[in-house]
């Protein structure tokens, strides 16, 4: 047998894969809160409904995340409260999100975690937790679909510059 091998559940996390579940794990909780509250922001029942979705996504990693750093006797990090619901109404304009600026942040988050399960993916020696990213690294594809259809529906998608100019064959 090689180094290493068996299952995978028995053997131990290198430094890099504890430090990416425990940061996996903070940046979550601090989303689920973001979400929360851009969802007390947003008058769009599109947008909302991708909120809770992004809500339950980062609910459902952390249940595996905090298995994985209970079991290697890792503390978790602190989190923050959980928002309360607020009417739309009560928020002044002035304080309030925006729907393009939440769907925009939405959008930031989305690729800036599927770059970071890339990185997870790719410096796991653990193959069950390779794998645990790879299926988190999905999820934020479908998600990041929606929510480039729904920015695109809705107008607020912001492209760059457009290459229009086709050189004559």
């Amino acid at each position: 047998m090689g180094i290493l091998s068996g299952n995978p559940k028995n053997q131990p996390l290198h430094y890099g894969e504890v430090m990416t579940i425990w940061t996996n794990y903070a940046t979550n909780c601090g989303m689920i809160a973001a979400y929360q509250t851009f969802h007390n922001h947003t008058g769009d029942k599109d947008l909302a409904k991708i909120l809770e979705e992004s809500i339950q996504a980062c609910k459902s990693e952390n249940e595996q995340l905090e298995v994985l750093l209970k079991v290697n006797g890792i503390a978790l990090p602190p989190a923050p409260p959980e928002r309360p619901n607020a009417r739309l109404e009560s928020i002044p304009a002035g304080a309030r999100f925006n729907d393009p600026e939440i769907s925009m942040a939405l959008a930031r988050d989305i690729a800036t975690g599927l770059m970071a399960c890339s990185q997870a993916l790719s410096m796991s020696i653990r193959e069950d937790v390779g794998m645990m990213y790879a299926q988190f690294h999905m999820k934020k594809e479908q998600l990041g679909a929606k929510v480039l259809r729904l920015n695109k529906a809705k107008g607020w998608l912001v492209p760059p510059p457009l290459h229009v100019d086709y050189p004559e064959v």
